[in-house]
């Protein structure tokens, strides 16, 4: 008989690409659907940066690149976390990947044994749960809910670890919620993984530029955190080079051998063109990251207000990032008479196919109460957008 591997009958399907193809078939029968599914900037990669892609193609860069990523990447990406961090990695300590998140995928595979168990604050990212599941590993959900702002306690940490816990998953500034951890709360989280031996913390600092409360702060700056956390970033969402697929770890260099062994045998090196235009991107002018930080500041600014004017929303205040995470549930158990709201799923299809509106629901982030929305898209959808929403949502009886 025909069928899958149970590795791969163990995987859920991604949510938010779910919910992005239907509202792409929708668009594709002519109806006008606003898309705030999918994590991505709406802004084109700076033209320096582009301009810098169409060098390399003409100087032919276009063989195989080493597995871990040119050295002159690497050199780049080590000065970036020393001018903007002020942490010391060799190039030796960072692996180059096709995109941030081979990069969490790598680490875990290198890193979690079958039953080993990995904590993973709720809401999280879709794919995590899934990459441990890959690897063998036990998601272990740690609930962080609205009312405490989307962010987990030392407390709570301490209190999830037992003798199988290998690895803390921790996304800040955070998809979904835009939540942004604090230097005292990566401090006492710290205090936490040290006194764990072999306990390891996979810091996503993805989002990092992305923040509207000042200075990034990472959880590898601490004593003795820098032997205990792998640091994920690239250029998707600062420079806005989504589809570049350049991503990296910069990690003990045990643990970049490791993963530097895997992506040998099952991708090889990233793409050589999009290597120099991320080579580009960390070292000339950083204006652009600005420019793009501050229009994703307005539009946090403007979801939220109109986001408020919605009666049964509840809504926060995103610190980074660029997602609203509403609470929703007020709306559970009611009707416009055609359909009933039972789940933030069924809430996100209603916004869908009702209101034209493309989100995706909290369940898929490990939050029933809650549903995303992306505001990585014009000042203009955003207001039509929050305008079909409050209309829909008012015929809920």
């Amino acid at each position: 008989m025909a069928k899958l591997s149970h590795r791969l009958q163990r995987l859920a399907p991604s949510a938010t690409l779910a919910m992005s193809q239907k509202s792409s078939e929708m668009k594709a029968q002519g109806i006008d659907v606003i898309n705030m599914s999918v994590g991505e900037p709406d802004f084109n990669t700076p033209d320096h940066i582009k301009q810098e892609a169409k060098i390399a193609i003409d100087e032919n860069y276009s063989k195989y690149s080493p597995v871990p990523g040119y050295p002159f990447l690497r050199q780049a990406i080590a000065r970036k976390l020393e001018r903007e961090n002020h942490l010391h990695y060799s190039p030796d300590e960072i692996l180059v990947s096709n995109g941030a998140k081979q990069s969490v995928c790598n680490t875990v595979m290198a890193l979690v044994d079958d039953g080993e168990e990995v904590i993973i604050p709720a809401p999280y990212w879709v794919s995590y749960p899934q990459m441990v599941l890959l690897a063998g590993g036990k998601p272990v959900f740690v609930e962080a809910g609205f009312e405490q702002n989307f962010k987990m306690t030392a407390e709570q940490l301490e209190a999830a670890i037992t003798p199988k816990t290998r690895m803390l998953i921790l996304c800040s500034p955070s998809n979904p919620t835009g939540s942004v951890y604090s230097k005292d709360e990566l401090k006492a989280l710290a205090d936490v993984i040290l006194k764990h031996e072999d306990l390891f913390v996979l810091a996503d600092e993805i989002y990092e530029h992305i923040n509207y409360i000042g200075k990034h702060e990472s959880i590898a700056q601490f004593p003795g955190m820098k032997e205990r956390a792998i640091i994920v970033n690239g250029v998707s969402k600062a420079y806005a080079m989504t589809g570049w697929r350049i991503g990296y770890i910069a990690a003990p260099e045990w643990i970049v051998k490791g993963c530097n062994k895997l992506q040998g045998q099952y991708t090889s090196g990233p793409c050589s063109v999009s290597q120099k235009a991320a080579e580009f991107a960390y070292t000339s002018d950083q204006q652009c990251v600005e420019d793009m930080r501050k229009a994703f500041e307005r539009r946090r600014d403007l979801i939220v207000k109109l986001a408020k004017d919605i009666p049964g929303l509840e809504v926060n205040v995103p610190e980074g990032a660029f997602y609203l995470f509403p609470k929703c549930s007020s709306f559970y158990g009611k009707s416009d008479g055609e359909t009933t709201i039972n789940n933030s799923t069924d809430f996100a299809m209603y916004l869908l196919e009702k209101g034209h509106v493309a989100t995706v629901g909290g369940d898929a982030f490990g939050n029933p109460e809650c549903f995303r929305m992306s505001y990585a898209t014009s000042d203009e959808n955003i207001i039509e957008a929050m305008k079909r929403i409050k209309e829909i949502v008012a015929k809920l009886k």
